[in-house]
């Protein structure tokens, strides 16, 4: 019983003083980050990077665009919903 007290004792303990240094610590880490963040370089290349993101996601949709009619095409026994049905297209292979 002396044994598990001692321990529950220490654990606390060890919580109290580990808590008061990591808020210290997320503390710290948090500041820095905002420094980065509103830093001129960082945003004027944040920008530089979400209009190259935008740039390669409109080509994305419009490859995915003239892929979404093919796929239909190529998945087996997937008939399409419109009265113009066309036989599927079958690739050696």
């Amino acid at each position: 019983m002396k044994t598990r007290m001692m321990f529950m004792a220490g654990a606390a303990i060890g919580y109290v003083l580990g808590t008061k240094a990591g808020r210290e610590r997320y503390e710290q880490i948090k500041r820095l980050s905002q420094q980065v963040s509103e830093n001129p370089n960082v945003q004027e290349t944040a920008g530089r990077l979400r209009a190259k993101g935008e740039e390669f996601a409109g080509t994305a949709r419009g490859k995915a665009g003239h892929l979404k009619d093919r796929v239909p095409e190529q998945v087996p026994g997937r008939h399409k919903a419109s009265s113009e049905e066309q036989p599927p297209q079958v690739y050696p292979g």
